[in-house]
């Protein structure tokens, strides 16, 4: 679905929502930007201007009335930044990576929002669908007294947006690792490469959730130009709690899938051990007929040579008239196939 755009000197500006607050209550909703930056000026309110997708004449008309740093514009306009908090000035210039979890594809899916805060201003311009800011739009609302203390209660309803929206990544993240876990003994083939792609997942996320930690840290601490009161400093070390204990999860999940990892090619290299040993065993019981087999062919192929001697019936052979010819034969045959018999058996070829 396509947002809601409206029209400034003939372009087309993508505004989502667009709002003049004094003490924490809406009131006024202007038609274009001009009318925004007038009544910012006249009621010594806040503006919280949502833009989506903007393109550079759109974002730098709002960066020119509110003098936002070329740089930051620049990395708003370019998007794929990595989460980060910067300071210009007044202007807090804030990436953050909101997620979902794609269960299907088992894929890590990324947005991304950008947030300019200024004294009387925010300024939030949104590269996705995800987070849903007109969700923290109206919870702030509904909280004027909040609202109230300015851009920072604003940004707070932002990262609590973020970091809430992070928990059913986690659970998603969480139940796959399980399931990999029941599969590690189960000779799956395609376990390794799903171990690694799982693994590849967790490792973007933690890149998506890990600056956080230092960011809120330094929001709560604020800084000369902008101190945080008691009340909004416990309310992002609220935030501050909920992403360190989102962090060990992941980080637990990771170590889960290295050892998993380590645990599969164990399992692999020990099955293709007991499968060498079964071809081992099988090659040697092989060897063994062929020892037997070798053997009684042998044996028989004595008596067999000698038969075949004295039957070629020369004339001048000299055992034909013999008259203990016969008997000597005989003899002959069987004491070659004992002996034989006897150096294979204590060969132990038979």
């Amino acid at each position: 679905m396509s947002p809601p755009v409206r029209f400034e000197g003939g372009i087309v500006v993508a505004i989502i929502n667009n709002a003049v607050y004094v003490d924490g209550r809406r009131t006024a909703d202007p038609d274009d930007l001009d009318e925004t930056f007038f009544l910012l000026r006249q009621r010594e309110g806040m503006a919280w201007i949502g833009l989506y997708r903007p393109d550079v004449a759109e974002l730098r008309s709002v960066a020119e009335e509110f003098d936002l740093n070329p740089l930051a514009v620049e990395d708003a306009l370019a998007g794929h930044q990595r989460a980060k908090l910067e300071h210009y000035g007044e202007c807090l210039f804030l990436v953050l990576r909101p997620a979902s979890y794609l269960d299907d594809e088992e894929r890590v899916e990324f947005g991304e929002i950008h947030v300019f805060a200024g004294q009387d201003y925010v300024v939030t311009v949104r590269h996705a669908e995800s987070p849903d800011l007109a969700k923290v739009r109206s919870r702030m609302e509904s909280q004027p007294g909040f609202l109230a203390l300015g851009p920072d209660a604003v940004l707070y309803g932002i990262l609590d947006q973020v970091v809430d929206e992070y928990e059913p990544v986690v659970a998603g993240l969480e139940n796959d690792v399980d399931e990999i876990e029941d599969d590690l003994f189960g000779a799956d083939p395609d376990v390794s490469r799903r171990i690694y792609e799982l693994s590849r997942q967790v490792i973007t996320f933690q890149r998506a959730t890990g600056p956080l930690v230092g960011m809120i840290q330094e929001l709560m601490a604020g800084t000369p130009e902008r101190e945080p009161g008691k009340e909004l400093q416990d309310h992002f070390r609220d935030v501050l709690d909920h992403v360190i204990r989102l962090n060990d999860r992941v980080a637990s999940f990771r170590t889960l899938l290295q050892n998993a990892l380590a645990v599969n090619a164990a399992l692999v290299a020990q099955r293709q051990n007991d499968e060498m040993r079964r071809l081992t065993e099988s090659s040697y019981e092989q060897n063994e007929q062929v020892k037997r087999i070798s053997s009684w062919a042998a044996i028989l192929f004595a008596p067999t040579l000698v038969a075949s001697i004295y039957g070629m019936n020369f004339h001048d052979m000299p055992e034909l008239n013999w008259f203990f010819g016969y008997p000597f034969a005989l003899s002959l045959m069987v004491a070659m196939g004992l002996g034989l018999y006897l150096m294979f058996k204590r060969n132990k070829w038979i």
